[in-house]
């Protein structure tokens, strides 16, 4: 026999949770509020620690490649008696690969670091170790090459063979590593807007004008003299800015060693009797 039992009959227990006990609960718009709020707090504070972070990465990086690099300048010297040219525009042959830069800007010749290939690992293809890792975006229409932005040499140790009559200490055979005073406080590669620089570079008041040719535009990241210099487009924030956490580069000396310093430090100031800072950090 079934049994119907009447619609009256079907109690609350029978029907199951009433509808405002079966709502999940939700966030009011005041809690969604504080959420967004709290959550855009944590984003501003973590947000430049974490570039902070992979600017310092990037900085270790960088200070890698300039030791694997000075550690090539060095068996170099070992094995040819002086340090590369910054430019040798004599020899005739082009170095394996073509020549380094672009013709409209760069002068051809081998560049020091085609000298020193050989001696450390490289195919001189972005993400190499010629190319610092915190190597400046460049503009629409003037791309950096490896020549730019990357490292420079310093001109008093790697000469070049050939250049303007008023920059003849800059001009010949380079030096040997016997030849340096103070081996352990002469840079001889760091940070640089260009790949060969020289004392000239880092003074407010050089011997003689500097021309605006890409060689003549070269400084040094984050010195404070650069806010008075000519600098081509897009150097500005490497110039100005700094490549590296506190106005800091990465640079090697002559006796091998490498250190991250102030840009400050290789700053030349005119003097009454001459320069400042000039002997020893630069000059051989």
């Amino acid at each position: 026999m079934n049994l119907i039992l009447p619609v009256a009959a079907l109690t609350d227990e029978a029907l199951g949770p009433t509808m405002p006990e079966m709502r999940h609960a939700a966030f009011t718009l005041v809690e969604l509020l504080v959420v967004i709020a709290v959550t855009a707090l944590l984003t501003g504070i973590l947000l430049p620690v974490i570039c902070r972070s992979r600017q310092q990465a990037k900085a270790v990086l960088c200070a890698a490649n300039i030791k694997q690099i000075v550690l090539g300048m060095s068996m170099y010297e070992a094995d040819n008696g002086t340090f590369p040219y910054g430019l040798d525009s004599v020899t005739a042959k082009p170095p394996a690969g073509g020549y380094s830069g672009n013709h409209a800007y760069d002068r051809p010749g081998w560049w020091w670091l085609d000298h020193i290939s050989s001696y450390v690992r490289s195919d001189k293809g972005k993400g190499d170790v010629f190319w610092c890792p915190s190597h400046p975006a460049g503009t629409r229409t003037l791309q950096p090459n490896i020549l730019w932005r990357n490292y420079g040499v310093n001109l008093s140790v790697c000469r070049c063979s050939s250049g303007p009559r008023s920059r003849g200490r800059f001009v010949g055979r380079p030096v040997s590593g016997a030849c340096v005073r103070r081996p352990a406080d002469t840079v001889i590669l760091f940070d640089s807007g260009y790949t060969v620089i020289s004392w000239w570079h880092a003074t407010a008041d050089p011997p003689a004008k500097l021309a605006q040719t890409r060689e003549d535009t070269a400084y040094v990241p984050g010195l404070s003299i650069n806010l008075h210099r000519l600098l081509w487009p897009g150097d500005e924030p490497d110039a100005l800015g700094g490549r590296h956490p506190n106005l800091t580069i990465n640079a090697a000396f002559v006796d091998g060693h490498t250190a991250r310093l102030p840009a400050e430090r290789l700053l030349v100031e005119k003097i009454k009797d001459g320069y400042r800072n000039m002997d020893f950090r630069w000059q051989p």
